[in-house]
């Protein structure tokens, strides 16, 4: 059984929080909180948050138990992108891009369906 939770317009670029999703993808969950607690990376405490909440989807919703979930998928999608504008010299502006991201993480009980 799979179960998944995810978090929208978390404010941080895809590409930063895929770094630390490479680190727990196909762990174990304990050893996978583990990681996400050392990692000294701003996109860790989001990527937890996502973590604790796709245990407690399959804790009450299918009673499967916690220490023996797998991290079975993990991705970071592109959201919608916050354009800004700075000034520049002689008059003219740069757009700045502020991305956002759609964190999924799919633990399962680690048997292929």
């Amino acid at each position: 059984m799979k179960v998944r939770a995810q978090a929208k317009y978390i404010r941080q670029s895809p590409y930063k929080v895929r770094r630390v999703l490479d680190l727990v993808r196909g762990l174990p969950v304990p050893e996978a909180r583990d990681v996400l607690t050392f990692t000294n990376r701003r996109a860790s405490d989001p990527v937890r948050k996502v973590l604790d909440s796709a245990v407690a989807n399959a804790e009450h919703n299918l009673a499967l138990d916690a220490e023996e979930l797998v991290v079975a998928e993990a991705f970071a999608d592109e959201g919608p992108t916050l354009k800004r504008w700075r000034p520049r010299a002689r008059g003219r502006a740069t757009r700045i891009r502020k991305r956002t991201s759609h964190i999924t993480i799919v633990v399962g009980d680690g048997e292929e369906d």
